[in-house]
């Protein structure tokens, strides 16, 4: 049994499976989510919840953030019976939202101010990942926390990496949601022109899984565009929005550039969709 107590803000569709992960290992975990109706099937488990951030801190020895943007991870932090509220030390706050390196280094100096600790440690990987434990982690702080965190992150986690000090995670982390935009936008431009020459999506998609270009992604997105399938994975919105964290942090690379372009312009339609609903809009082109 492991006695370190858990705190788990956010219960999304990754938040889910990743705090189930440390349920699985036997961590006393409670949670905390706005909608409070999604803490529903962890009561039925009998998980504690919490009215706030604020009690949720005040009970945990670390507290685990998975969220949408930087407007929740203010809220969270600052807001009416927000964590910093709670007055408390000697806790470690992760953030594994992705989110900004500013906010992070933001929340940082003012959990230090009050004697804790702030780790931001976005991952890698979608829903599938979340659910086996093989998300790959990025974290950013101070070197003595992240290896206090460590055997925590490495229940959610194959790899929890720290890549340096504080928004260095957020930063890796919007690199590579860089490439994953570059990414899903190739795949889909590839579908596009193979079709408009006659090549069907499926043969398409069964060269590239047995050539040097076939990877875990474009399998799972290909099969997505093969069955016509855009229940989001991971919502296009998502890709839209670290886009432009990416743009903020000074993007200015030549398919940079065009991801981002296409993105923003699928994203009020697609947004919901799945980030590969991308062919839609280049489709449309």
């Amino acid at each position: 049994m492991n006695t370190t107590k858990i705190g788990w803000i956010g219960l999304g569709k990754m938040g889910v499976p990743m705090s189930q992960q440390l349920i699985k290992a036997g961590y006393p975990v409670s949670v905390y989510n706005r909608s409070k109706d999604k803490e529903d099937s962890f009561k039925s488990m009998g998980i504690a919840t919490a009215l706030s951030p604020a009690l949720l801190v005040q009970n945990s020895d670390v507290v685990i953030i998975m969220v949408s943007d930087d407007k929740a991870i203010n809220d969270i932090f600052k807001g009416d019976n927000g964590l910093l509220n709670a007055k408390v030390s000697g806790k470690i706050i992760i953030n594994m939202s992705t989110v900004s390196p500013a906010i992070s280094k933001e929340m940082a100096l003012l959990c230090e101010k009050q004697g804790n600790h702030y780790l931001d440690a976005p991952v890698s990987g979608s829903v599938k990942q979340a659910e086996d434990g093989q998300l790959v982690i990025m974290v950013g702080g101070e070197e003595k926390a992240f290896e206090q965190a460590k055997p925590v992150l490495e229940k959610i986690g194959r790899l929890a990496m720290r890549v340096g000090d504080t928004g260095a995670g957020n930063t890796a982390k919007l690199v590579i949601n860089t490439l994953l935009g570059v990414y899903a936008q190739g795949l889909a431009e590839a579908v596009v022109f193979a079709g408009q020459n006659g090549i069907k999506n499926t043969d398409l998609l069964t060269l590239i899984n047995n050539s040097a270009l076939g990877s875990p992604f474009i399998k799972i997105k290909g099969d997505a565009i093969i069955n016509d399938n855009y229940n989001a994975a991971f919502a296009l919105k998502h890709i839209a929005k670290d886009l432009r964290l990416a743009k903020d942090l000074g993007l200015a690379t030549p398919l940079g550039e065009v991801a981002f372009k296409t993105f923003q312009e699928a994203e009020p339609a697609l947004g919901e969709q799945d980030i590969i609903s991308v062919i839609k809009q280049i489709n449309k082109q």
